[in-house]
């Protein structure tokens, strides 16, 4: 008798029963022309379908979110109105799918906003280059929000969840990692403000929770999750303490009863930036609810992840760009298919939706 896999068990995410516990991570793929979803995505998304869930790329929730080009937003009609066809095509196939809602904060250029400058928490410049139109260029010093300015920025977090709720998504990931404008007001290295947005745990937090409080109004808090990444280095971030400060969020982020909360793992890089890694049993002990974890897993390190609660379910970023079909192949131990690193970003079909499935 064979021995169920792990990631292969169904489980109750919100009021969605998975038929298994492999998500697609989100993943920043560029071939959003205009900012609008495209028939190429309809089809990359559609061949993924047999994940468990699949959270959606990051998705600009305003041209003020937007930081990379060809990255898609939820803040037009087009958008909707693209949306709305992979959503049909996933659900056609039986899957289910998240959108993630993004705003870049200070890791963007004056190339996207006709010259002017990106916002975040405090002015302080992003080590490193920006990814532009017309190439790289280095990070400029942003612009400090105004205290009254950050109530609209969560009023358009909400319109967004206004707008995948007619895309026809199935639910929100609120993106609140990776150094980008939320994961920016969360962290001491970003935030040196001292208005109520800045200095206590509370302040630091509040962002956030305001955020969360309208996205959930919209959808529900069983249909909204949440990415952080309270170990990470990417996009120049750092923090003295992470663990305090991210046991004390995860205990203010239990009273929603989310969807799920989805954890970043500290990469090997976050380790050579000199990250104060949190043990994700710290993490897990912390948040009452459903943990999903990424952060290059593979196979036996997802099932032993499970096997052992340390989370619910794992998601897969490159693993899933090069197997479409990763879940039957973890299901029967087939070799997967290399991801080309030179195909991520950009492009058209090649390294996209020409990755070959087992029956190929």
């Amino acid at each position: 008798m064979t021995t169920q896999l792990h990631t292969q068990m169904p489980i109750k995410i919100g009021p969605y029963h998975l038929p298994n516990r492999m998500v697609m991570a989100p993943l920043t793929r560029q071939r959003a022309p205009e900012n609008s979803p495209t028939d190429l995505m309809i089809t990359y998304y559609e061949q993924r379908a047999s994940a468990g869930l699949i959270i959606t790329e990051a998705t600009q929730i305003s041209t003020q979110g937007v930081g990379y080009p060809a990255t898609p937003g939820i803040y037009n009609e087009q958008q909707v109105a693209g949306w709305k066809k992979i959503t049909e095509a996933v659900h056609a196939k039986n899957g289910h799918i998240f959108l993630q809602l993004w705003h870049v904060g200070r890791i963007s250029h004056p190339d996207f906003h006709n010259g002017k400058l990106p916002v975040a928490p405090s002015a302080i410049k992003p080590k490193g280059e920006a990814v532009t139109p017309s190439g790289m260029k280095p990070f400029v010093t942003p612009r400090a929000l105004e205290t009254d300015e950050i109530q609209g920025i969560v009023e358009t977090y909400r319109q967004a969840a206004i707008n995948a709720l007619a895309a026809g998504f199935d639910g929100v990931e609120i993106h609140s990692a990776n150094g980008y404008l939320l994961d920016e007001f969360l962290r001491e290295g970003t935030n040196k403000r001292i208005d109520c947005y800045g200095g206590t745990f509370e302040n630091r937090a509040r962002f956030l929770l305001e955020v969360t409080e309208a996205v959930v109004a919209v959808w529900g808090a069983d249909r909204v999750g949440i990415r952080l990444s309270p170990s990470g280095t990417m996009n120049d971030m750092n923090d003295a303490d992470p663990e305090t400060f991210f046991v004390y969020l995860l205990g203010q982020l239990n009273s929603f009863g989310l969807a799920y909360l989805h954890v970043v793992d500290a990469l090997e890089g976050d380790i050579r930036h000199g990250a104060n890694v949190i043990n994700l049993d710290v993490l897990r002990k912390a948040y009452n609810g459903t943990l999903i974890v990424c952060g290059g897993y593979d196979r036996a390190r997802a099932e032993n992840a499970i096997a052992e609660s340390k989370a619910d379910a794992v998601a897969f970023g490159q693993l899933y760009i090069a197997n479409p079909d990763l879940v039957e192949r973890f299901k029967v131990n087939a070799p997967l298919n290399e991801p080309d690193a030179a195909t991520f970003y950009g492009g058209n079909e090649k390294g996209y939706t020409d990755y070959p499935a087992l029956a190929d």
